[in-house]
């Protein structure tokens, strides 16, 4: 007899999935929300921007890319879940936006239903410190198309912000401050190079040690990405910022050009900072040089404000007074004709950024 479960989907396991991470989406719900779980589509009240001048939506997708595979490897599955909601909202927030809600959608080979819930665990502790909602999504079983223990996560979110409010390039001027802010490490960006050179022929290995940090290989590069929303939201309350820049897939150059105008550009001085031990690790074993280091990762800046010249000092006490390292970094300025970034403004379009200097230590 030929049914589903001999096709190799189990039914039964996906049910008791749901059951499981149901304590874990409750814990994320702000008062928006309508119904509870099990519904078709999430649904969220948004009468709140009715306070609002021109209320606009923003919304971002991402995954966390091959992460997941160190997760595997070390059977650690609650925190690969932060990194993705890290990976959507901090997007979000760039452009002023609050994060209201997020949906995950998970694919597998075969639904264990406590490896599910530890996931989905992950998503919804990344969804609070973020301060949204996981309001719904979805658990894929791909038999024949995946391995039994093999799994992809991905997510969308939704935010809200006045049109009034929006930050972005218009609002950039010379003179601005530019204030990084300090990352938890490699984030979940540049893996693929992270993993060839550390887990390698010629690597320590996941339970290996090397110099620069005081754990295994394994358990540093699981370190959860920083979330930065609730960070960034009190700084737009508290200071005038013009713009902020997600240090993501490549790298500072690329993604703070993007959020600067054509006419403007940006020397980062490297000597305000030291990379954490996993950069310099990756860097001394692989012998990566430092250009294709700094357009794979992100060398300890994770998210990056820039600020109105006399609002920086503030915009440091604050953030350091919330447990975000932050530091000054750079000036925006004109853009001479002779500056060209160190990268291409990812998407195409922006400023010039340079890094200049030796990295201090």
């Amino acid at each position: 007899m030929t049914d589903y479960a001999a096709a190799g989907v189990d039914v039964d396991a996906g049910e008791r999935a749901v059951a499981l991470m149901r304590e874990s989406i409750r814990a994320t719900q702000r008062p928006e929300v309508i119904g509870d779980i099990g519904g078709f589509a999430g649904l969220f009240d948004i009468s709140k921007a009715r306070s609002m001048s021109r209320p606009v939506l923003a919304t971002s997708t991402d995954g966390v890319g091959t992460k997941i595979a160190v997760a595997r490897a070390m059977d650690v599955h609650h925190t690969i879940g932060i990194d993705l909601v890290a990976m959507v909202i901090d997007d979000l927030v760039v452009c002023g936006a609050e994060p209201l809600f997020m949906t995950d959608y998970i694919a597998t080979g075969a639904v264990d239903p406590a490896r599910i819930a530890r996931i989905v665990a992950g998503i919804a502790e990344g969804c609070m410190q973020a301060g949204c909602t996981l309001i719904g999504g979805e658990t894929a079983e791909h038999p024949g198309l995946m391995a039994p223990d093999e799994y992809d996560i991905a997510g969308a979110g939704v935010g809200i912000v006045d049109a009034d409010a929006m930050l972005g390039p218009a609002r950039v001027q010379s003179g601005d401050a530019v204030i990084a802010m300090g990352s938890s490490g490699l984030h979940s960006n540049g893996y693929s190079l992270a993993r060839m050179v550390l887990l390698g022929g010629n690597g320590p290995g996941l339970d290996g040690r090397v110099p620069e940090f005081s754990r295994s290989v394994g358990e540093e590069l699981l370190e959860p990405t920083r979330i930065y929303a609730r960070d960034c939201l009190e700084l737009m309350r508290a200071c005038d910022v013009h713009a902020f820049s997600h240090v993501t897939g490549g790298g500072i150059a690329a993604n703070l050009a993007r959020v600067l105008p054509e006419s403007r550009a940006v020397d980062i001085d490297r000597s305000t900072w030291t990379p954490q031990g996993i950069f310099t690790s990756i860097a001394r074993i692989g012998d990566v040089d430092r250009s294709d280091m700094e357009q794979a990762f992100n060398m300890g800046i994770g998210m990056i404000a820039v600020v109105a010249p006399g609002d920086a000092e503030a915009a440091f006490d604050l953030l350091q007074a919330r447990g975000v390292s932050a530091w000054q970094c750079g000036v925006v300025r004109s853009r001479a004709l002779d500056d060209v970034g160190d990268a291409t403004a990812k998407g195409g379009t922006g400023g010039a950024v340079m890094l200049r200097g030796k990295f201090a230590g």
